[in-house]
């Protein structure tokens, strides 16, 4: 697919997000970045002469164009998408995937129909410390698999909560590398929505911790498989993978006394380092040309979502002191 003839891209929305897809767009070889739009029409400009291309009306992008990414916020993801689907364009929608799961699958129902690759920006999934982890992680006989995803607060405005915003990468790939369906699920938060921890407990008896945070004044990216064999650590920001075996006590004596050793063995794991977005991007735009299925589909996107609100209205209900059983009253199961 490397040798494919470049497709049309188009970025909708030109905040941060979008800046970066319009970035990317411009630089794979099976790209072409075509136009944006964003409703700030300044805004639009800008980021359009940053890659010398062109700022446009939304009707006129869609006209130009193969593929497009929506990073626009998500009250407005729906209608975006529903127009470029309208349109026959190939769409990659920004996590979280809609506001309302009705709406997604009212989405997902219009792109089967007109033919058009919809995938959702679960841009994890693309991180190659993820890909390593899901080649080695059908070997374990895992326990638990715990995600942190921690940060101080950030500069710009942030309408979702730790979270939608956050939590929810790792929801996805919990989702994703766990076999079997999922039994419950719970979170605490405080903070005014700023830091939340959640459990997912699957019926096949793993358990899947979460933590998520715009209070803490240290970044952190990493997930943790607790396993019978090992604990594998990974890294998202280093896009690293290290499995941590025990091994043999042993009882060690010197001419003075004796010493019990019980050390850890550590081994590193090969990963390629390459951008996420890029590999998404790429991805989608290989998924597109082929009429092929994405590798984040609007289903997944939907478990993704329902799960995620569950924890979402749990952790909010911790902080109003009227916590329940969130994953019921939602419906957020696989």
């Amino acid at each position: 697919m490397s040798e494919m003839a470049p497709l049309s891209a188009g970025v909708i929305g030109a905040g941060s997000m979008g800046q970066n897809h319009a970035r990317v767009y411009d630089e794979l070889p099976v790209t072409t970045l075509t136009g944006v739009f964003d409703v700030d029409a300044d805004r639009a400009a800008s980021v359009a002469e940053r890659y010398d291309t062109d700022a446009m009306d939304l009707e006129a992008l869609l006209e130009s164009v193969d593929i497009v990414s929506i990073a626009v916020p998500t009250a407005y993801h729906h209608e975006t998408a529903r127009t470029c689907i309208d349109h026959g364009v190939d769409v990659l929608v920004e996590k979280p995937f809609v506001s309302d799961p009705d709406a997604g699958r009212e989405l997902a129902d219009r792109a089967e129909k007109n033919g058009v690759t919809l995938q959702v920006g679960h841009i994890e999934r693309f991180n190659p410390a993820v890909k390593v982890v899901r080649d080695l992680i059908d070997e374990l006989d895992v326990i638990s698999v715990s995600a942190r995803r921690l940060g101080p607060p950030p500069k710009r405005t942030i309408e979702d909560t730790a979270v939608m915003d956050l939590m929810i990468h790792d929801v996805d790939i919990i989702l994703d590398l766990v076999d079997g369906d999922l039994a419950s699920c719970d979170a605490v938060g405080t903070a005014k929505g700023r830091y939340a921890t959640g459990t997912l407990a699957f019926e096949s008896g793993v358990v899947g911790h979460l933590t998520a945070s715009r209070v803490t004044q240290e970044k952190v990216r990493e997930l943790t498989i607790s396993a019978r064999e090992c604990r594998v650590l990974v890294d998202y920001i280093d896009q690293t993978v290290e499995i941590h075996r025990s091994s043999t006590p042993e009882y060690l004596r010197t001419e003075s006394d004796v010493h019990y050793r019980h050390e850890s063995v550590v081994e590193q794991l090969t990963v390629e380092r390459e951008e996420p977005l890029k590999n998404e991007l790429r991805s989608f735009a290989e998924a597109a040309a082929a009429g092929a299925e994405p590798v984040v589909t609007a289903s997944d996107g939907l478990t993704v979502l329902e799960v995620t609100r569950a924890l979402d209205r749990a952790a909010a209900e911790t902080e109003s002191g009227t916590a329940d059983d969130a994953l019921a009253a939602d419906g957020g199961h696989r």
